[in-house]
């Protein structure tokens, strides 16, 4: 591994066409900041790739150096810093071709969703983005990826038809299910624990709108609109997807009045069928407590962003989840004790929220994968903003005490992309069934034996 002090020769990158930087050069700072802050990170070397084969002499300088190397198109997956070894900056490869006769998009390893939905819609196309498009595709699919819309449709990762990737013994390799199928099966759900993908191909949606938002009730009903919302999941179709959240919003400007320093209780929902057939399946959630705000509508698919209203400007965040068995009255009581107006509007907790899950994600995908959450009916996750020690500190415990007190409820499963800051290998291998996690160890004990990349959500090879 390397060190501060013992930097290896970086004369070797020469032949890469974007920056390669050290700490302490002008732009350093930049290359490595992602959006979330939290996790400030501090390699001996970043290079900022361009294409491909800049990602190839990057891993192939890894290998010969025994470098290890970390990846970060726009650092919405980071949970905590890289320090020292190589990171490499994939934020400038772009680009995305559309193919409107196969309606497939060819998506560069840095492209955000964003990107994808402004090429795609055009054509009235569309793909299964999260909750906000300015996170990157790759890091999102490649932990399989949960879509605002997946009980409809299932997840990013079933949709991809191919992947191009480069291995840490520096071969770019094309991955699908006739070619590399192992490889394949890895990088789908199995995060980036075998190789760093340059690019995929992804089947696209021909859903050029959707009818979806949110219904805001006070705090104050929180309860009454979690019980009746958690009545309705049984017995809405599959088509129809939602999740319920509590919010406690800081009263800054980058947060819309009149929800600014408000306590909110929320369902968010998003319907790919007829607006009216949407409209008539809400109305019992409009009937269950006084909503304040309603901005339920029909809205291009390019609009996403407005169904869950995630913020757009990088902060330090915490974040955690646990998949959910079922959302019993008991498991309602205690996520309300956690979270709810009894954990006071001082609860340092900024979101919480359960999704339902089932439907299009309960289904094994069309080529088996990697993804483990297929058995999950709900899903509880939360995100608190790092401000400051202090405020650390209560993120941290009111984190642990939750998913401690769901944890009865729960498949005791996590999902890889919002596990949070992954701890010992046990706590790690909860984003997989046992079964999974040991045939991912010895992929990566063919693919990267010598844990090159070993940053992020690490598997260790077998």
């Amino acid at each position: 591994m390397t060190t501060r002090h013992d930097t290896p020769d970086i004369f070797a990158l020469s032949e890469i066409h974007g920056p390669v930087l050290r700490p302490g050069d002008p732009a350093y700072a930049d290359e490595v900041t992602g959006f979330n802050l939290a996790a400030l990170h501090t390699p001996d070397v970043v290079v900022g790739a361009t294409g491909p084969d800049d990602i190839v002499t990057a891993m192939r300088w890894a290998k010969a150096t025994g470098t290890p190397v970390a990846v970060q198109a726009t650092g919405h997956g980071a949970n905590f810093p890289i320090e020292q070894g190589l990171l490499i900056n994939t934020a400038r490869m772009t680009g995305v071709r559309i193919d409107p006769t196969t309606r497939t998009a060819t998506i560069a390893a840095g492209a955000k969703w964003s990107h994808v939905m402004a090429a795609a819609a055009p054509h009235g196309l569309a793909g299964l983005s999260g909750t906000s498009t300015d996170a990157g595709v790759i890091g999102y699919t490649l932990g399989g990826g949960l879509p605002v819309l997946g009980r409809a449709y299932g997840y990013a990762a079933d949709l991809v038809r191919s992947f191009q990737v480069v291995t840490p013994d520096g071969r770019l390799r094309e991955a699908d299910p006739q070619h590399e199928p192992e490889l394949f099966w890895a990088l789908r759900g199995g995060k980036g624990n075998v190789g760093v993908v340059t690019s995929l191909v992804t089947e696209l949606l021909p859903l050029p709108r959707l009818y979806g938002g949110g219904i805001y009730c006070p705090g104050e009903h929180t309860e009454a609109l979690l019980r009746a919302w958690a009545d309705w999941t049984r017995t809405v179709p599959d088509q129809m997807c939602s999740a319920f959240t509590i919010l406690r919003l800081p009263p800054i400007p980058q947060i819309p009045e009149p929800l600014r320093g408000g306590f909110w209780a929320r369902v968010a929902i998003a319907w790919p069928g007829l607006p009216a057939e949407g409209e008539a399946l809400i109305a019992p959630l409009r009937e269950a407590a006084p909503v304040a705000v309603d901005t339920v509508e029909v809205m291009d698919h390019a609009a996403l962003d407005r169904i869950h209203m995630e913020p757009q400007d990088p902060l330090p965040g915490r974040e955690s989840c646990l998949l959910l068995r079922d959302l019993t009255p008991d498991a309602i009581g205690t996520f309300l004790d956690q979270a709810g107006p009894a954990a006071g509007a001082d609860h340092p907790l900024l979101m919480v929220e359960i999704r339902h899950m089932g439907g299009a994600l309960s289904r094994p995908s069309p080529v088996e994968d990697a993804v483990c959450s297929r058995d999950a009916l709900y899903f509880v996750d939360s995100v608190g903003i790092m401000a400051a020690p202090p405020a650390a500190e209560a993120i941290e415990q009111a984190t642990q005490q939750l998913y401690t007190a769901m944890a009865p409820y729960g498949t005791g499963r996590t999902m890889v992309n919002i596990h949070g800051t992954p701890g010992d290998e046990q706590d790690r291998a909860r984003a997989w069934t046992p079964e999974v996690y040991e045939r991912l160890r010895h992929d990566k004990a063919t693919y990267d034996p010598s844990n090159l990349l070993r940053y992020g959500h690490a598997v260790t090879p077998a």
